[in-house]
C-alpha cells in the first residue's frame, strides 16, 4: 500500500504539474481567467490587457537577466522596435496583424542580435552602460526619423484583426493576450528544462566554468539578447494595439525601470515570480491613483503628495525588497506554500 508521494519513472519526476490537487486547482484557475471578461467592468478587463502585456515584457527581460546573468538597461528600446515595426508593418504596408506582431518580435529580436554582438565580451556595469546608451540611440531614432515613424507625432494604430476576427474591444483583446502569455510562459518554464536553459543559467552562474566545461558562451549569449528581444517586441506590438496609439512618451526609460522592478519584485529567474511581480507592479499605480482619487475631495493637500509617491513608486518597492524580501514575491508564496503543506505540524 502506497503512502505519500513517490514516483518510479524520471518521466513522473520532471513533471510540472505532479498531483492531481495542482492539476485542479490551475483548472479553476483557468476557468476563473476564462470567465473573468464576462464579470469585469471595461476599467479592470483594460487593467488585466496591461498585467499580460507586462508579464510577456518581463518574461523576455527575466530570461536575459535573471536566467542568463546579462544586465540590460535597453528592454524600453525593445519594446518600442516591436511596437513601431509591427504598427509600420500594418499601417504602411498593409501586412495583416496576425503576421505584423510575430514580423514585429523578429525586428525585435534581430535588433537583439545588433547589440548582442558588440557587447559580448562586456559584462556588469560595462553591460548595462552599453545598453542604457542603446535606449537613447532607440529613442533619438523614433523622434527624428519623421518620415518613418511620425516624430514626436506618434502614429495611430490599425484596428487589428487575426483571420478575419476584428479585435475591436478590449474583451477580445484580452483573449489574445491570454493565448500569447500561456505560450509565452510555458515556452520558457520548458525552456530552462532543455540544454540551452541549463547553458543560460551556467553562464549566469559563472560564464568562465561554463566555458571550460565546452559550453559555447558567445552563441548562447546571443541566443538568450534575441529571445529576450523577441518576447520584447511582441510585448511592444500588443502594447501598440491595447493604446490605439503610440508615441515616443510611451516608451521612455521609466518603462525599463517598470520591468526592472517586476523580475526584482516578483522574484529575479523565476516564472512564477514574474508573474506575481507583473500582476503587481500593474496594479500598485492603479492602487495609488485611485486612492488619490478617494482622498482628493476630503484631504486635497495630500493628493500632491500621493501624486509624488507615485512617480518615485517603483524605486521605493525595488529598495523595500531588497532589503526586506530579497527573494521577491515567489519567496513569500515558497513560505506560503511549505507552511500550509506541513500544517497543522511546524517540523
Amino acid at each position: 500500500m502506497g503512502c505519500g508521494q513517490f514516483k518510479t519513472r524520471y518521466r513522473d519526476d520532471i513533471k510540472i504539474f505532479q498531483t492531481t490537487f495542482v492539476k485542479v486547482w490551475l483548472g479553476l484557475l483557468a476557468l476563473a481567467v476564462l470567465a473573468f471578461p464576462f464579470v469585469a467592468g471595461k476599467y479592470l478587463i483594460y487593467t488585466a490587457n496591461l498585467c499580460g502585456i507586462a508579464l510577456i515584457g518581463a518574461l523576455g527581460l527575466n530570461i536575459l537577466s535573471g536566467y542568463t546573468g546579462q544586465i540590460s538597461l535597453g528592454h524600453a528600446a525593445f519594446i518600442s522596435i516591436g511596437a513601431y515595426g509591427s504598427t509600420i508593418l500594418s499601417l504602411r504596408l498593409g501586412i495583416p496583424f496576425w503576421i505584423s506582431l510575430p514580423l514585429g518580435g523578429v525586428v525585435s529580436a534581430v535588433s537583439g542580435l545588433v547589440i548582442a554582438v558588440p557587447c559580448l565580451r562586456l559584462r556588469g556595469l560595462y553591460l548595462a552602460i552599453a545598453t542604457f546608451a542603446f535606449h537613447f540611440i532607440v529613442e533619438y531614432v523614433i523622434v527624428h526619423w519623421n518620415s518613418l515613424t511620425n516624430g514626436t507625432g506618434g502614429l495611430t494604430v490599425p484596428e487589428p484583426s487575426v483571420f478575419g476576427l476584428a479585435l475591436d474591444s478590449d474583451r477580445k483583446i484580452y483573449y489574445l493576450i491570454l493565448f500569447l502569455v500561456v505560450c509565452g510562459a510555458v515556452f520558457a518554464k520548458n525552456l530552462f528544462r532543455t540544454e540551452a536553459g541549463r547553458a543560460f543559467i551556467a553562464i549566469r552562474d559563472n560564464d568562465i566554468s561554463a566555458e571550460v566545461i565546452g559550453i559555447d558562451i558567445t552563441k548562447y549569449k546571443i541566443r538568450s539578447f534575441m529571445l529576450s528581444s523577441f518576447y520584447a517586441g511582441i510585448a511592444g506590438g500588443l502594447y501598440a494595439v491595447t493604446l490605439s496609439f503610440i508615441g515616443p512618451e510611451h516608451f521612455t526609460f521609466l518603462m525599463t525601470i517598470e520591468y526592472l522592478a517586476i523580475c526584482l519584485v516578483g522574484g529575479v529567474g523565476t516564472i512564477a515570480g514574474t508573474v506575481f511581480g507583473a500582476i503587481f507592479m500593474t496594479l500598485l499605480p492603479e492602487g495609488i491613483r485611485l486612492l488619490k482619487d478617494v482622498l482628493s475631495q476630503d484631504y486635497p493637500f495630500l493628493v500632491t503628495r500621493l501624486a509624488d509617491l507615485q512617480a518615485s513608486c517603483y524605486g521605493l518597492v525595488i529598495i523595500l525588497f531588497l532589503i526586506f524580501e530579497p527573494t521577491g514575491l515567489f519567496g513569500v508564496w515558497l513560505r506560503v506554500k511549505k507552511y500550509w503543506k506541513g500544517w497543522p505540524y511546524s517540523y
